[in-house]
């Protein structure tokens, strides 16, 4: 090596060294600041592994499709999910609980589920109040969440989960608006018309069969939360004591058990109703043979064309406005909260700092965008100022494919149709724009109480016996009213009562 080239040498190695303490000087500052976090930056350019239990609405996902392939890609992570059919849920996730064998992210919907609570008592879960903070390292799950989202997901004080954002107009009480102006019918405004309206929409064979075999109304498991709202079954009632009654037990409930046995007696509810699958409900009301169905808005798009394909090519579903006896609006509201994303207590507290990064992620408008609509040519066409969904999309963009993140509280999230146009789903805001504002919450699904928790499992599967035996007409309405008459005077009933009114002015600031 000639001198001036060793002499270049030697300067250059200089040069490297000076860069290379340089460097070594920032990742020290930088280790220093992500202490803070939990994190080296080392870490945080790995994808993050989540291991989840959540709920499947739809087929099981192929999670090496292309939307599953971009939401991983755009947040970081490899996700290994159980997808667990959502009629299977409660069940597996007592089995889950009681094992003690829980993945690192269990997602559930029913933030008050008794063994759920318990599991949290015991310390299945992190208190993640300490790593939230006042949210600024949050800023999307600070300023994109549903109003008291974070409340609802409270116990003992402590947050245990981050939610699972829905919006609070979600569900309709439907009916075939072709099938009324076919009949001529004016659309009904209160529970006895629409009762009427059903009488005359199953008695005229709009499927063209030539039967009587059209359902009037279709619902699973419990009324739809419309009927409920409609009879005031919402509105705090409280017994002579001041205790709050569970709104299954006030006398308004009970009157809504003899509105529902009068629809049956007259043959408007399928006879089969006590043991049909929701997938059954379904398609009846797809396939034109049922007139009104309780269910959530934006399904109605993809159910009217699926009506057509049937064979009636002006289908058009309605979700109706109706009063009830008193008054009240028949609308049902969600709380924006459908559960919340729990993370085990086995997750180390470092890892723990990740996810609810990875969380806060899926909670802005990008990912919340991404979930609704996908890939732009993929998943979704742009039609005018609408997101369109393709082919692709409406096979992989669903509700289960929202499952994985906490997503941006969107209003009419569950109101417009992916795969509906702009005029479309305008119309559809219209049609239930009130809704948000005349709507009532069933309180007991957002406050809980250990007197209650313990109290009602040991009468509920009698009650839910008694309540189908009352509208099929095995026992009389004066049977009915003395059963719940006497639950509601067990001692510890009201007691509990009496803890869930405390619970009820707790969480609203309201006394009685």
């Amino acid at each position: 090596m000639t001198k001036a080239r060793r002499g270049w040498f030697i300067w250059v190695t200089a040069l490297l060294a000076i860069a290379m303490l340089a460097g070594c000087g920032d990742n020290a500052g930088s280790s220093k600041s992500n202490a803070g976090s939990g994190n080296t930056a080392a870490e945080d350019a790995k994808p993050l592994n989540i291991k989840m239990f959540a709920g499947l609405y739809n087929e099981i996902p192929d999670m090496n499709n292309e939307y599953w392939q971009e939401w991983e890609r755009l947040t970081n992570t490899k996700l290994d999910i159980e997808w667990v059919p959502s009629g299977d849920l409660d069940s597996k996730l007592d089995l889950l609980l009681a094992s003690g064998d829980l993945p690192e992210v269990v997602a559930y919907q029913n933030p008050i589920r008794p063994t759920l609570i318990n599991a949290i008592k015991n310390g299945a879960f992190w208190d993640l109040s300490p790593f939230l903070g006042d949210l600024s390292e949050y800023p999307n799950l600070k300023n994109n969440l549903a109003p008291d989202a974070l409340k609802y997901l409270s116990v003992d004080e402590g947050i245990y989960a981050l939610p699972r954002s829905r919006s609070r107009v979600d569900g309709g009480l439907k009916i075939r608006e072709d099938w009324l102006k076919q009949l001529n019918i004016p659309i009904p405004t209160t529970l006895d018309e629409y009762k009427a309206a059903l009488k005359q929409l199953v008695e005229a064979d709009l499927d063209n069969n030539g039967k009587r075999d059209t359902v009037g109304l279709l619902y699973i498991n419990n009324p739809p939360s419309a009927l409920q709202a409609g009879f005031g079954a919402y509105n705090p009632t409280y017994d002579e004591d001041g205790g709050l009654m569970s709104p299954g037990l006030t006398p308004q409930y009970v009157d809504m058990v003899e509105w529902l046995r009068g629809v049956y007696a007259e043959g408007l509810m399928s006879k089969e109703y006590v043991v049909m699958k929701e997938s059954q409900a379904e398609e009846l009301f797809k396939t034109n043979r049922a007139a009104s169905y309780g269910r959530p808005i934006w399904w109605d798009y993809e159910w009217e064309e699926a009506m057509k394909k049937s064979g009636q090519p002006d289908a058009k579903i309605l979700n109706l406005t109706l009063t009830g006896p008193n008054g009240d609006y028949a609308v049902g509201l969600e709380t924006g909260v459908a559960g919340g994303f729990y993370i085990s207590k086995k997750v180390p507290e470092e890892k723990v700092k990740r996810l609810l990064k990875y969380f806060d992620q899926t909670a802005s408008q990008e990912m919340t965008d991404f979930s609704y609509y996908g890939i732009e040519g993929v998943h979704h066409t742009v039609k005018g100022e609408q997101k369109v969904l393709t082919e692709q999309g409406v096979k992989e963009v669903n509700t289960t494919s929202k499952g994985a993140g906490v997503l941006a509280y969107a209003k009419w999230g569950k109101v417009i149709s992916a795969s509906g146009d702009k005029e479309y789903n305008d119309a559809k805001i219209k049609e239930v724009e009130n809704y948000d504002e005349i709507g009532k919450i069933d309180f007991y699904r957002v406050i809980t109480s250990e007197e209650w928790r313990g109290t009602w499992p040991k009468y509920s599967d009698q009650y839910t016996t008694m309540i189908t035996k009352t509208i099929v007409g095995q026992i009389s309405m004066e049977e009915f009213r003395e059963y719940v008459d006497t639950l509601r005077n067990q001692s510890d009933i009201k007691e509990a009562f009496q803890a869930m009114a405390r619970e009820y002015e707790k969480f609203t600031g309201e006394q009685q």
